[in-house]
């Protein structure tokens, strides 16, 4: 692991920094800029205390990058489970070691507490965050498909 980079989890002091780069991450996804929206759903993940967010920081302790596990189960272990539902670098950070850094917290945090998994998904287009997770051990699902309700 690269020892310039920092990571800890994210907590309401952390907020002001963490926001922009949920905001960016939103962006990244097709969402128009929104930063209130963004410090607003970030600080009620933090003080509802209903996700973990990894923070990963350089030696100038300016933000990286972060990622965001969700806490679920899995009924077929009987243990916890997570979802890594988002994982972003900034522009200038990547290709450093920061999401591998992430993974890295994000994989120690799941063991630390008996989590059988974590999953994630990724768009088909994100070839680059898709190698990245092959090489860390994820494996494609052959067996699933994945569903989803709008309720938009």
């Amino acid at each position: 692991m690269n020892p310039s980079i920092q990571i800890s989890r994210a907590a309401t002091a952390d907020l002001a920094d963490l926001a922009p780069l949920f905001d960016a991450y939103r962006m990244f996804y097709g969402q128009p800029s929104e930063p209130a929206r963004a410090s607003a759903f970030v600080g009620d993940r933090l003080t509802r205390d209903d996700s973990v967010i990894l923070l990963a920081r350089g030696k100038d302790r300016s933000a990286l990058g972060f990622a965001q596990l969700y806490p679920t189960f899995s009924s077929i272990a009987c243990r916890r489970a997570f979802v890594l539902n988002d994982l972003y670098i900034v522009e200038a950070a990547r290709g450093q070691g920061v999401a591998r850094a992430l993974l890295e917290a994000a994989r120690a945090h799941a063991l630390s507490v008996g989590a059988a998994s974590i999953s994630l998904e990724t768009a088909i287009d994100n070839t680059r965050a898709q190698a990245l997770y092959e090489a860390f051990g994820f494996r494609r699902d052959t067996q699933f498909l994945t569903y989803a309700l709008s309720l938009a």
